[in-house]
């Protein structure tokens, strides 16, 4: 049986939720899309709900935004790789990291999954995983942190 080779991907973007799954979701990236000709593009969105602007001033969340793209390009940093950090602010999470992939022509999307489960034990899956997973252009990786690692 011949050898698999591994996928090599030129532009992955990764969506960044600050969640724990975040820096396995970069290193993962930084893996699958060698230099010289491919980039990571570290996006992380902030959602703003109907009753403020899209260019609303979200001073209170940058500094946690700050700290979410600081860890990816700390990451990075350390595997001598080069990644792009963009914040996003938009009413939908699942749409913006799509349409980010979309305009940056992506031809991998990675998105981290916390182990969490609903009221009734029901594994959650959450709308931007399910939005990406219809939706993306491009292929899709969902990365699940370990059972156990719970946070709810």
């Amino acid at each position: 049986m011949p050898e698999a080779i591994p996928p090599v991907f030129r532009r992955a973007v990764i969506a960044l939720s600050g969640s724990p799954v975040d820096n396995t979701i970069v290193r993962l990236a930084i893996e699958v899309t060698r230099p010289p000709h491919s980039e990571v593009i570290a996006v992380h969105v902030v959602e703003l709900d109907w009753t403020q602007p899209l260019d609303a001033d979200v001073a209170e969340r940058s500094e946690e935004a700050q700290r979410v793209l600081d860890m990816a390009e700390g990451v990075a940093e350390q595997l001598h790789a080069k990644l792009e950090s963009v914040l996003v602010q938009a009413r939908d999470v699942g749409a913006a990291i799509v349409d980010e992939a979309e305009a940056r022509e992506a031809d991998l999307l990675i998105l981290g999954l916390p182990y969490r489960t609903r009221f009734g034990g029901d594994f959650a899956v959450g709308r931007a995983v399910t939005y990406a997973l219809k939706n993306a252009p491009c292929a899709v990786w969902v990365v699940r942190e370990p059972m156990g690692k719970e946070s709810q």
